[in-house]
């Protein structure tokens, strides 16, 4: 009886590759850790979560969370970075409606999305974690410029009149100040299950900036 062929069982049918049966699992993986750091880091704060508990959470082993996050706090950056980008928006020309700067303050609202689940849940984690971490105030401060330039820009081309640069930089802070309120109320209201009430105040009060700028000129 001829031996088998080396390399290959008895049976002659080939081995499966492990790195590609697990191919998939290890690409899931590192969303799932991020999915699992969000949600316990909004709860628990930053340096209270372990990376035993997010790997538990993620149901994968703790040496995976190392090989995609060398340290905990990579973690933290990769969720600033990827869930809560800098500059969210490639082009805002879309979002002007000429002649009226409160619908496009509106449909900048609108295209930014702060109160989706993931926005909700990582301005918890940012404005908790800012106190004590300098990445994160950095990453805070970048995102509030940005946010301030582009609502800047938006209101310059949408505005049927010239304004001044200081009042144009006035409105525009006003504005970004209400996108964080009102979209911090909507997460409260998610909290004690209480319908969102934010589209009618969001709209007045882009009125108000709008109408700030005919006042100030």
């Amino acid at each position: 009886m001829p031996a088998p062929h080396l390399g290959r069982p008895a049976n002659n049918r080939p081995q499966k590759n492990p790195r590609r049966r697990n191919a998939k699992i290890d690409g899931d993986a590192r969303a799932l850790i991020l999915d699992a750091a969000e949600t316990l880091i909004a709860v628990n704060g930053f340096d209270a979560t372990s990376t035993a508990s997010i790997a538990s959470a993620a149901h994968v082993p703790k040496g995976l969370v190392f090989y995609y996050f060398p340290s905990k706090t990579d973690i933290l950056l990769a969720l600033l970075s990827e869930r809560l980008p800098t500059e969210p928006l490639a082009d805002v020309g879309t979002l002007v409606t000429p002649g009226d700067p409160a619908a496009s303050l509106v449909n900048l609202d609108s295209a930014l999305n702060l109160r989706d689940q993931h926005s909700s849940v990582m301005r918890v984690i940012i404005w908790r974690e800012a106190e004590t971490h300098p990445d994160v105030r950095a990453h805070l401060r970048r995102f509030r410029d940005y946010l301030s330039d582009i609502t800047e820009r938006l209101l310059q081309a949408s505005s049927p009149y010239p304004v001044q640069p200081g009042t144009i930089r006035a409105c525009a802070s006003a504005w970004v100040a209400a996108m964080f309120s009102l979209a911090g109320t909507d997460r409260l209201h998610d909290l004690d299950d209480l319908p969102r009430r934010h589209r009618e105040e969001l709209d007045n009060v882009a009125r108000v900036v709008a109408a700030g700028m005919v006042q100030l000129g």
